[in-house]
């Protein structure tokens, strides 16, 4: 299919401001600049691309050349003038990373190369590629070092109040993914594509049977829309510590997105071009869609909290009621 190039599109146009809330809630934590310049300077650009690629086999033009040239596809699309290195590296689990601090590079897993089309690859390539444009990779690369090492192997942090730093650190590491995942669907085109690809994150590929696309839809709406308030605590607990979102809520998120008519906006032309972006443009706005999204959270929360206390008055009454006769 012919695609649309987004000349000169800057990441503004993309990033979920629940993305930007968190990352300067997670920069105004005590310690924070502290622990990232301390393993940034542990590590170094040359350890960082030892630990991830001493065990990965670098794409090019004569290295595995098809995906070399999706590569390319995918950073024509996106107008970005510069190319990071692609690996592969051999590994049973659906993934990929942009890691590294000032020289970013991506490493995808083989598995992806065996359950997901090339389309399908397309997506998550251009996921990583939208990381490396919003600037994430170094967050993301202390995240990764810190999930790959263990806080406890990292002595040099001793003093420093570590459990709020991982807290705050993987719930901007999750919203960063809403963000990413509107930069895949601006350069695959396709709402139903990335989708699939969720899909596919969530349960695998088909292996011979049938997958129904509407049905995980209609799984994602439940998810998000079904339960009580003991459930939503629930959701919390499980996600506080998981370094990505619920496949089911990613979908959601995302069809919000273009039922809200923005990413049709985009295609058309209509987006904010990096020669544009001046220094700290955008902040207040941020702030402002931060606030609404977090407060809209809040307020389905706090639905679900009086509809079960109105549930269990009503079951207690007709208790009591039973017991009088």
């Amino acid at each position: 299919m012919a695609r649309v190039t987004l000349t000169d599109i800057s990441s503004l146009a993309w990033e979920h401001p629940a993305d930007r809330a968190a990352l300067n809630t997670l920069r105004a934590i005590p310690g924070f600049q502290q622990v990232v310049n301390k393993v940034a300077s542990v590590f170094g650009e040359r350890g960082v691309r030892h630990l991830f690629t001493a065990n990965a086999v670098r794409v090019g033009p004569t290295q595995r050349p098809d995906l070399d040239a999706l590569w390319t596809e995918v950073l024509q699309t996106m107008d970005w003038p510069t190319r990071p290195q692609l690996y592969v590296t051999q590994t049973p689990l659906v993934n990929a990373g942009a890691v590294g601090f000032g020289d970013p590079f991506v490493v995808i897993n083989s598995a992806a190369l065996e359950h997901l089309t090339r389309d399908e690859l397309r997506v998550i390539l251009a996921h990583e590629l939208g990381h490396i444009m919003s600037g994430h990779v170094t967050y993301r690369t202390i995240a990764k070092i810190i999930m790959m090492v263990g806080l406890s192997s990292l002595p040099f942090l001793a003093g420093i109040a570590l459990l709020p730093f991982q807290i705050a650190l993987l719930e901007w590491y999750r919203k960063s993914e809403l963000s990413c995942d509107r930069a895949s669907l601006l350069d695959a085109q396709d709402p139903d594509l990335v989708l699939t690809t969720f899909m596919k994150l969530a349960g695998g590929r088909e292996f011979g049977d049938r997958l129904d696309l509407n049905a995980f839809k209609d799984q994602a709406r439940e998810y998000e829309t079904d339960g009580s308030a003991w459930d939503t605590v629930l959701k919390a607990l499980n996600t506080a510590f998981r370094e990505h979102p619920f496949a089911t809520v990613r979908a959601g998120e995302l069809q919000r997105w273009v039922e809200s008519g923005a990413y049709a906006k985009i295609l058309a032309g209509d987006y904010v071009r990096r020669a544009d972006v001046k220094p700290g443009q955008g902040f207040q706005e941020d702030v402002k869609e931060a606030s609404t999204y977090y407060a809209d959270q809040a307020k389905a929360a706090m639905g679900k909290v009086g509809d079960t206390v109105s549930r269990a008055k009503s079951a207690f009454s007709d208790a009591f009621k039973g017991g009088a006769r």
